[in-house]
């Protein structure tokens, strides 16, 4: 739940800078955070797929 935190972090981040003009920051906060979502989002996955196959026993 830490990386999807800090994913929403740097969302705000961005949002704000954005509001304020900060265009620059804004596009590399926004970066970030989607990078922070697609590895919280691939670590979910794989541990979903591990908890409904290898650890169902």
């Amino acid at each position: 739940m830490t990386i999807l935190k800090w994913a929403l972090i740097f969302l705000l981040v961005s949002i704000v800078a954005g509001v304020f003009g900060f265009t620059g920051i804004s596009a590399a906060s926004a970066d970030i955070a989607r990078f922070l979502f697609y590895v919280f989002v691939a670590i979910f996955l794989a541990l979903l797929i591990l908890g409904l196959t290898i650890f169902r026993a």
